[in-house]
């Protein structure tokens, strides 16, 4: 059995596990779905495994930063410091959509990517065109050239993988 591979729908929309029985489908179905032959990659396998390991390690760098930023020198640019915290909640809410999977959690991701996007081409535009209003730097700071540009390219890289997702589980539909 391929771990991940395939996983069946309910009908609310939520993944079963691969192999469960327990779900809406018949045990023919279950079965084949199981073994890997037929339904939707779940969010968190494939490309999105990737997508889920980079979430969470920037997820933690982003929390982890503004945290004690904020609380040893928030006085001197509470904005960054707060941007930062705003980008690790959003980072955390991917990183557990992704993990969960399902069309609710497919929603939510599709959300979150899009404000984390606008949020990086927002802030990397006020930081070139304004430095002064940020006088220290957030993960979303220069389009987030502080972390190899991954704060532009990961939003990006999530809405493909979403859209790619969707994709396959409308074809998947009976």
């Amino acid at each position: 059995m391929a771990e991940g591979t395939a996983d069946g729908a309910s009908e609310n929309g939520d993944v079963s596990v691969a192999g469960d029985s327990t779900g809406a489908e018949g045990s023919a179905e279950g079965s084949a779905r199981a073994e890997g032959t037929g339904g939707p990659a779940k969010l968190g396998t494939g490309p999105g495994r990737l997508l889920l390991s980079l979430y969470g390690v920037f997820t933690v760098a982003a929390l982890s930063r503004s945290i004690v930023q904020i609380s040893t020198k928030y006085h001197e640019a509470p904005l960054a410091y707060v941007l930062s915290a705003v980008a690790g909640v959003v980072y955390a809410v991917i990183t557990v959509a992704l993990w969960k999977g399902g069309e609710s959690a497919r929603k939510v991701a599709l959300v979150c990517c899009s404000a984390e996007l606008v949020g990086v081409l927002a802030v990397g535009t006020l930081t070139l065109a304004d430095s002064s209003a940020f006088p220290d730097a957030t993960v979303w700071s220069d389009f987030g050239i502080g972390y190899v540009f991954l704060p532009l390219a990961l939003p990006i890289a999530g809405l493909l993988w979403l859209r790619r997702s969707a994709r396959e589980r409308a074809g998947a539909r009976p």
